[in-house]
């Protein structure tokens, strides 16, 4: 009987952790890079494109008509709410790498 009860909560525990852990989790970005200061305009451009697209992709899993969102929305709710947050939180900082990008550029007279 204690190896049933075992079994079933390494079951449930393993569950849960799958449940918890298969939340979206679009990648948010620093702001503030550490060799920002010293990019050429080139590779400060291909650094705003870059943000560009994480900011994309963020909002491409923001969409609930994804299986993965219509699953989490139908299975486990709140892990929808969990990918929303940080959906919001991954487009915020890319917009404000992209902006911070845009800044050094205009500092160094880039075209």
């Amino acid at each position: 009987m204690t190896k049933k009860f075992n079994i079933k909560k390494n079951i449930s525990t393993l569950f849960l952790f799958l449940m918890l852990t298969s939340c979206a989790s679009p990648k948010v970005v620093n702001i503030i890079g550490p060799n920002d200061n010293s990019m050429s305009c080139e590779e400060l451009s291909s650094e705003i494109s870059k943000a560009n697209k994480y900011f994309d992709e963020a909002q491409k899993q923001k969409k609930t008509n994804t299986p993965h969102n219509i699953g989490a929305i139908l299975f486990f709710y709140p892990g929808w709410g969990v990918t929303r947050h940080n959906v919001e939180e991954a487009s915020k900082a890319a917009t404000a790498r992209a902006e911070h990008l845009n800044k050094l550029k205009e500092k160094k007279n880039c075209i």
